[in-house]
């Protein structure tokens, strides 16, 4: 039988904790070669939702064969590029049916092939994005950061902060985004979430200013983090490229990237206008930084590399590009629990496997 789940389901059977554990002993075999990942890929085309929006495909997977599990990963996106106060961010547009979002993550068995769940990516997406993010904390930050900066008060902001809590014992959260009632919503329920004291702020360098570990978590396409801002001994995060800016990326004593996959594999319609206008502004961002060059979070994590060599040092961790990997790696806790626990609805896997040879 085949598991259907629902993002019910997942927040309930995987726990930050248990993700970041998952992540890391994946990234362990990812680094000796046995786990394999290919790289994100992006089918950019025109669509008839509205001019300023464009329609995207994308898919990415991987295979973890210690765990079991292959899984691949897919969205089907109207994607927008409002702007929103000084920068302009990446949205996607709930155009489905019921005003819903289109993204599923399908996982196989690696003993038989066969086709073992199916169940929506949103909840996942933003566990497995924070746990990413939160080793890199653990093997960036030092061992002593009890204070946060957060930038962002969305639905990625949440999983940073839970996954920085999860690795190093936070005292004190400050919180900026530009829309005021947002900011105060969102610092009100994390702090009773996470037991934390999370205060807004009015100005983003507020937010940063003596922090220990500095933290991105947007939609934004433009720099949000600038090099004027960083102090000694600081850690900075961001989960896209274009949060921090260039030269305080430079500026870091330490940098470690996510994978040296620096973009998806992209094909773009051509008349899709609003991608070609913007696309300076996603991954040609800090083109001028040698990607190549950077340990990845595997290495820093199986040893090869050290994320931090005192307490003065400024370390930097790019979530550049994230791996269908993780999803095959996440994807195995969440169907152990499940078919532990009994969740889900089991559907004949018949209805998706085939007798003509393919």
């Amino acid at each position: 039988m085949t598991l259907i789940l629902s993002n019910d389901d997942v927040e309930r059977l995987l726990s930050m904790p248990d993700c970041i554990a998952v992540l890391e002993e994946a990234y362990v075999e990812l680094a000796a070669g046995r786990g394999i990942s290919r790289t994100r890929s992006d089918c950019i085309a025109p669509t008839s939702y509205s001019d300023d929006a464009v329609y995207g495909l994308k898919s990415m997977d991987g295979v973890v064969p210690k765990l079991g599990i292959g899984a691949i990963r897919i969205n089907s996106d109207i994607v927008t590029n409002p702007m929103v106060g000084n920068t302009q961010r990446r949205v996607k547009v709930p155009a489905a049916p019921n005003d819903r979002y289109v993204g599923l993550v399908l996982l196989f068995s690696t003993d038989n092939g066969e086709p073992l769940a199916i169940f929506p990516d949103g909840v996942l997406q933003h566990i497995r994005v924070g746990a990413t993010n939160g080793l890199g904390v653990k093997y960036m930050a030092r061992q002593d950061a009890e204070t946060v900066g957060l930038l962002g008060s969305g639905w990625q902001a949440e999983t940073q902060l839970a996954a920085a809590c999860a690795v190093r014992d936070i005292k004190e959260i400050r919180c900026f985004s530009p829309n005021k009632d947002n900011r105060e919503a969102f610092s009100a329920r994390m702090s009773e979430v996470l037991e934390v004291p999370v205060t807004p702020v009015d100005h983003a360098e507020e937010a940063m200013r003596g922090v220990d570990i500095a933290m991105c978590g947007t939609n934004s396409i433009d720099p949000i983090f600038f090099a004027d801002w960083i102090e000694e001994g600081m850690h900075l995060s961001s989960i896209k490229k274009p949060e921090i800016d260039v030269a305080a990326v430079r500026a870091a004593d330490r940098v470690a990237i996510h994978t040296h996959d620096t973009e998806p594999i992209i094909v773009v319609s051509k008349g899709a206008q609003n991608y070609e206008e913007n696309e300076q502004k996603s991954w040609e961002t800090a083109k001028d930084l040698d990607f190549d060059s950077f340990p990845t979070l595997p290495e820093l994590i199986n040893g090869d590399v050290k994320g931090r060599e005192n307490d003065r040092e400024v370390t930097c961790f790019l979530n550049n590009l994230g791996l269908g990997y993780q999803f095959a790696a996440a994807g195995s806790v969440i169907y152990r629990r499940a078919k532990e626990e009994g969740a889900g609805n089991e559907l004949p896997t018949d209805w998706f496997t085939e007798t003509v040879h393919p």
